[in-house]
């Protein structure tokens, strides 16, 4: 049989799966491949690693048994099914081989196309590569249209997103194959095109992008972005943590390699601040310092936060938003007095002299220029305003101390944290959303994947509180739209320019869903 033969079934689980590679991303795979069903043979150019990976597989099966989330029969079966060896001709009966090896092209070409003149016509490659372009892999090989990424996240057994991902030669009929196989193996799987990044690599680089950059030009520090984007975004970590965690060495080197792939196309631009701490071996976790200290007694810095202001009176709330009925709630619950008025500029709040509208990408220097309103304050994006901790907010350079601390106590008032940042326009959590929403559209709209893959990509992928193309549905496809806009205006950078998919779905009054 043919690659072209295969059905959209998943392979059964009497096919034998092959993993290359095991390290953590090799075994998380042979972890989830076993525990399917499937026999697994592993195979690793060290000495003795295949078969250390075996009985570490083994004994997370034993974990999953002590914590009850596995029987113990079916963990001793699933461990018995693991079968390292030594040698590529061993994989002869394979049909399906993954490849979890080093990220070097070279290195990926000579091993697919050493395995050509092993395993059989019908067997499939399944490249685990997160950067490399799955067409050039296939480019070595006689007959690419068997090869099709098959890209967890790491760890493997933990998360839930797949990307099949689809080089130039790849037959359809391979990555359908791949496809229901990893949502047999309990995964949710999303079909993509080979592109830089494929759809989580890419679209998650305006999530670090935009706060270096607020940070970059002393909006905030990291502390407090971090805490924004985790208390009013709702994502689980902030960007700096997160980078942290996955290591800078690591994460500088996707964006540079999504930049360069986009040929330095601005939007894909690396951080001068993260070059910084890569040249000076600040990786993050793993070297004890990053953009936080980890190091013995190093205390973590607290995120910046507006001195507590009196309860003021006089609070009138505008308009029907999802923030002026928030903020509405949060008074009424905490016995706070307030009126209803009539305005329909887009103000949410007046206080006092102080004017309080959500940021909108302009800064509130430059929206008190253009209303007349000298007291502006401005209100960053929440993703639930009725459960957001935290706001961020920003105040016009004409704005006087009584309005802003006015505006503070009402927030305040209303149970927020409130972190005051530097007139940078669009805040933190807007601005992101916004860029995050934009680089989904244009993966979309540039045929990479559909929206329902780009959404389920980054909830699973990065867990993401929100599909960003769902948000920005929420949030108004004209808003995002003119956030985008007024960014672009401000730093005069095409950084900002805003998706066709995007600007068509305004034109015609739907969203990205409808």
């Amino acid at each position: 049989m043919s690659v072209a033969e295969l059905s959209k079934h998943a392979l059964d689980t009497s096919a034998i799966v092959a993993v290359v590679g095991t390290g953590a991303m090799g075994a998380g795979i042979a972890q989830v491949a076993a525990a399917a069903g499937h026999t697994v043979k592993l195979l690793d150019t060290r000495p003795e690693a295949a078969a250390k990976a075996a009985a570490g597989i083994r004994a997370q099966f034993g974990k999953l048994v002590e914590k009850g989330r596995m029987a113990a029969d079916a963990a001793e079966a699933a461990g018995a099914r693991l079968c390292p060896v030594e040698r590529l001709a061993d994989l002869a009966d394979a049909a399906l081989v993954v490849e979890a090896i080093v990220e070097r092209l070279d290195a990926k070409q000579t091993l697919y196309r050493d395995l050509e003149a092993i395993v059989g016509a019908d067997c499939i490659f399944g490249t685990n590569t997160s950067s490399i372009s799955v067409t050039a892999i296939g480019a070595a090989l006689a007959r690419p249209e068997r090869l099709a990424g098959l890209h967890f996240f790491n760890p493997a057994p933990l998360m839930a997103l797949v990307e099949i991902v689809s080089g130039l030669a790849t037959h359809k009929a391979v990555a359908d194959t791949l496809f229901a196989t990893a949502a047999a193996w309990g995964k949710t799987p999303v079909h993509t095109r080979s592109t830089p990044g494929f759809i989580v690599n890419r679209v998650a680089r305006p999530y670090y992008g935009e706060a270096m950059r607020i940070a970059t030009e002393g909006g905030a520090d990291v502390a407090t972005l971090d805490a924004v984007m985790r208390e009013a975004g709702g994502f689980k970590m902030g960007p700096f943590e997160l980078t942290d965690m996955i290591g800078h060495d690591v994460n500088f080197a996707v964006s540079c390699s999504v930049w360069n792939a986009y040929y330095n196309d601005p939007r894909f631009q690396p951080s001068l601040i993260q070059q910084e701490l890569v040249d000076a071996g600040f990786f993050g976790r793993k070297s004890g310092r990053g953009f936080y200290d980890y190091r013995e007694g190093a205390e973590r810095p607290a995120p910046k936060t507006c001195v507590a202001q009196p309860a003021p009176a006089g609070i009138v709330l505008h308009g029907r938003s999802a923030a002026a009925e928030a903020i509405a709630d949060r008074l009424y619950e905490r016995g706070v007095a307030y009126t209803w008025g009539e305005a329909d500029d887009g103000r949410i709040a007046e206080v006092g002299d102080a004017v309080l509208f959500v940021t909108d990408g302009r800064t509130a220097t430059q929206r008190a220029a253009e209303t007349g309103i000298a007291n502006t304050v401005l209100v960053d994006l929440a993703l639930d305003y009725a459960k957001a901790t935290r706001l961020a907010v920003s105040v016009a350079h004409s704005c006087w101390a009584p309005a802003a601390a006015a505006a503070t106590g009402l927030l305040q008032a209303a149970g927020f944290a409130v972190s005051r940042f530097g007139d940078v326009p669009g805040l933190a959590v807007m601005r992101t959303v916004a860029m995050l929403a934009n680089e989904a559209a244009d993966a979309v709209n540039q045929g990479v994947c559909d929206a329902k893959g780009a959404d389920s990509a980054m909830r699973l992928g990065v867990n993401y509180p929100k599909g960003p193309l769902a948000w920005a549905d929420a949030v108004g496809l004209a808003t995002i739209c003119q956030v985008l806009r007024n960014l672009g205006q401000f730093y005069g950078d095409p950084r900002y320019r805003v998706s066709p998919l995007i600007q068509q779905s305004v034109f015609a009054g739907k969203g990205i869903h409808d």
